[in-house]
């Protein structure tokens, strides 16, 4: 394992979520079950941030903690931060909901 704590829940979440703060250009491992994956951060992550742990093709699920959360508004590369500025949320949106006539 690395030396950073990161934790992905269900081995088919595609982001990881930083358990402290990871520094720029770190090689950070998650597991979860059977699943593994390794990626180096290009920025720093904050503690409680997302970054993907595989490429995320824009249009795509993100998933975190087995759950989907958002869609991907650009390509995603594995160790991206991911947050608002490539992630447009699917929860809790009031103005997505389809209103009856």
């Amino acid at each position: 394992m690395s030396a950073y704590r990161a934790i992905m829940m269900q081995p088919h979440d595609n982001v990881a979520t930083a358990l402290e703060p990871i520094p720029a250009d770190s090689r950070v491992t998650v597991a979860c079950l059977d699943v593994q994956h390794t990626v180096t951060l290009p920025y720093a992550i904050e503690f409680g941030h997302k970054f993907a742990v595989c490429p995320i093709g824009k249009g795509e699920d993100i998933v975190k903690y087995g759950e989907v959360i958002g869609v991907a508004t650009r390509d995603i590369a594995p160790g991206e931060h991911v947050h608002v500025h490539n992630l447009e949320g699917k929860r809790g949106r009031g103005d997505k909901i389809a209103h009856e006539a």
